[in-house]
């Protein structure tokens, strides 16, 4: 068995959402490809301390702000790999590369380079994903108010949403589901449907939000082109990310109204449940946007919210 390279990567990222790629320079395994730049953690490293040695060393920068994002493992014909996915949003310094034939700045849904290495599909599904995931709560709030609610986020650039409506009965779920989903679908908005497969099918969702027993439950990926799973500690996270499935949501982080008993976990423990995700994770309870700097230094994806999202008192 190889023995396996700790790695460190860098998704690099714009303020408009684009991320640089190096192509691999001839004389190196996978010539011609393109990757994430990055190296391997020397001894006596953690992976940030290699991020910021490997960023210098091969395009000239300084890092200012980089967030653990994720972890992936991959076995190469000449290497076992396990990558250390930063995001990095500031950096000092223009970049000059060292070690590439070429960089190029790309975008997830519109990527233009080719071959890319094969670890690195997941990733690029993870970034394809926005940093706020919304869910619905019309059995709270009402139908109509939730469609115009809706309605209004979508406007202002939401594009991930739940569809969550235990108290609804199932035809006033059904219909509000089949509502949702053609509003999102005028707004290019993704949205999975929470549980209920069926309903999922029925109304042409985008895909599926598992609960946590369901997740625990399952020894397959559902069969949909996106399936997310709620997650309560590291060993649901592990068991979503054996399932490959594209993403989860973590929490309860802080107690919320709906569950005002439930102790939240804290930032601190979110962290160490995340640590070793290899999907990204959404933290859940209590938050709203402005918790968004908090949600990235934990190593969190972005936020997820029921009540914040619709203007409401966070939960």
């Amino acid at each position: 068995m190889k023995r396996m390279t700790e790695v460190a990567a860098a998704v690099i990222q714009r303020p408009d959402g684009s991320f640089l790629l190096g192509q691999r320079a001839p004389g190196t395994f996978y010539p011609g490809y393109w990757e994430f730049p990055g190296g391997k953690v020397e001894a006596g490293e953690s992976p940030r301390q290699a991020l910021i040695r490997e960023l210098s060393e091969e395009l000239g920068i300084d890092v200012l702000t980089a967030y653990r994002w994720l972890t992936r493992e991959h076995v190469y014909e000449h290497a076992h790999v396990k990558l250390h996915f930063f995001r990095v949003t500031a950096w000092r310094g223009e970049l000059r590369d060292h070690v590439h034939s070429a960089l190029a700045w790309q975008h997830a849904e519109s990527l233009d380079v080719a071959p890319m290495l094969p670890a690195n599909a997941p990733v690029l599904k993870g970034l394809a994903l926005p940093n706020f995931y919304a869910i619905t709560a019309a059995a709270q709030i009402g139908i109509d108010t939730q469609l115009l609610a809706l309605a209004q986020a979508l406007d202002g650039g939401l594009r991930l949403v739940q569809i969550r409506e235990p108290g609804l009965d199932p035809a006033r779920r059904s219909a509000f589901a089949h509502a949702a989903v053609d509003l999102c679908r005028q707004y290019g908005a993704r949205v999975l449907v929470n549980s209920d497969a069926p309903l999922a099918v029925a109304c042409a969702a985008d895909g599926l939000h598992l609960s946590a027993r369901q997740l625990m439950a399952s020894d397959r990926r559902p069969d949909f082109p996106l399936v997310a799973a709620s997650c309560h500690d590291a060993a649901e996270l592990a068991r979503a990310g054996a399932l490959e499935l594209d993403f989860a949501v973590l929490g309860p982080v802080a107690p919320t109204p709906s569950h005002p008993q439930q102790p939240g976990l804290g930032w601190q423990a979110f962290a160490d449940s995340a640590a070793d995700a290899t999907l990204p994770v959404f933290a859940l309870g209590g938050l709203a946007r402005a918790d968004m700097e908090a949600a990235w230094q934990a190593g969190a994806h972005g936020i997820a919210a029921i009540r914040a999202a619709w203007n409401q008192s966070p939960a």
